[in-house]
């Protein structure tokens, strides 16, 4: 087994049901030589739905599993027998979920909370029979309807964690090291750059049993925002974040400098996410002294707090709770959330950026459909006069 299980993205083809085609039948019984039309409907295709399931952590399961095929509609039958309607097919992702047009890069919908259902694909109407078409002048209809065709998408399934505090920061901040420290999740932590390949969540635990969500990113480098390392990847994982933990080691020459390229990287991803609240950590103290301390903080910004910490020793950890509980409880941003949760607006993938992507991990998916699946829209049967849908 892959030693991660993390998947994040993953591409599936959906299709939902064809409706069934209406049928056409002169009743036919001992002494009613003139039965007339008893032609039932077809039933409806079955629809495809996604919907949020707060048990999910990822798309793991989909991965294996990329063809949905709703089932197709039944044929209506003689003495106005309706036909079985589709059985739906529901797709369960994780709560933070967004969808794309595989194709066309366009924005579907989004899932955020568990328990909602989004209509993805429409089954087809099942076409009428010709009883349904009886009137005065036309006692015998001798034509009904086929059932409406299929629909079919391609679509680019995305997980955003849903967090409060994102941690953000070059390759060997610190950032494992910190959110193993302060909570029970144990990131995979070493000495070399990029040792994080996927994010990690963690619960950390506050004052009178209260606690808050913290999720580390995998390091960011200059140049993420155009697919340099594993930036582009994880980026959107922290639009969803309510604060934003900026991370720069004491040792740096210039940590206002790291800052300011971190915070640049981010603007040029999204400039929504410079709206966010921040905070900055500069880590891995226990290598300076109170001196050293005391000169950096006059170099460093002042447009947002700054805490001094040690994962290692615990220094300054408690005021970093502290000032981080301060600022997600803070009435401004408990505000910005709630516009920002009513006016979110997501843009279309460039299509061109993520099959680069893909191609670098595998994915390349093929659809297959077997000889049930393989059916021609147009196999309504054979019909006698018009065709048509109402």
């Amino acid at each position: 087994m892959a030693e991660s299980n993390f998947v994040d993205y993953v591409k599936i083809y959906c299709r939902s049901g064809k409706g069934g085609r209406g049928s056409m039948h002169l009743h036919r019984a001992k002494y009613q030589p003139l039965g007339g039309p008893d032609g039932g409907d077809g039933g409806r295709g079955g629809n495809v739905y996604l919907r949020g399931n707060h048990n999910y952590w990822t798309l793991l399961h989909l991965k294996y599993n990329r063809h949905v095929y709703a089932e197709h509609g039944g044929d209506g039958g003689k003495d106005k027998c309706h036909g079985t309607d589709g059985k739906d097919q529901y797709i369960d992702v994780p709560c933070g979920t967004v969808v794309y047009n595989a194709d066309t890069g366009k924005y579907v919908c989004d899932v955020t909370y568990d328990g909602q259902v989004v209509m993805l694909l429409k089954g087809g109407r099942g076409g009428l029979g010709n009883f349904q078409f009886r009137t005065a002048t036309n006692q015998a209809p001798r034509y009904a309807q086929p059932g409406e065709p299929m629909q079919e998408m391609t679509i680019i399934l995305e997980l955003k964690l849903l967090a409060d505090v994102g941690l953000v920061g070059f390759p060997n901040a610190g950032k494992s090291t910190l959110l193993s420290s302060l909570s029970s999740a144990r990131p995979k932590i070493a000495n070399y750059p990029f040792t994080t390949l996927e994010p990690s969540l963690g619960i950390v635990a506050y004052r009178d049993q209260q606690s808050f969500v913290m999720a580390d990113i995998p390091g960011i480098i200059e140049g993420a925002a155009e697919g340099k390392g594993l930036g582009l990847r994880f980026l959107r994982h922290i639009e969803r974040n309510s604060l934003l933990l900026f991370m720069v080691p004491g040792d740096t020459d210039d940590i206002k400098r790291e800052y300011e390229i971190l915070l640049d990287e981010l603007r040029r991803f999204n400039p929504d996410l410079l709206d966010k609240h921040r905070v900055l950590a500069v880590t891995k103290c226990d290598l300076l002294d109170d001196e050293l301390i005391d000169m950096l903080r006059e170099s460093l910004p002042d447009d947002l707090p700054v805490v001094f910490i040690s994962a290692v020793t615990g220094y300054g950890i408690q005021q970093l709770k502290d000032v981080l509980w301060s600022e997600l409880n803070n009435e401004s941003n408990k505000l910005q959330d709630i516009v920002a949760e009513e006016r979110i607006v997501h843009r279309d993938k460039d299509m061109t950026r993520f099959s680069t992507e893909m191609a670098a991990e595998g994915e390349d998916m093929e659809i297959e459909t077997d000889d049930e699946n393989a059916d021609s829209d147009d196999d309504f049967g054979d019909f006698d006069g018009e065709e048509e849908f109402v």
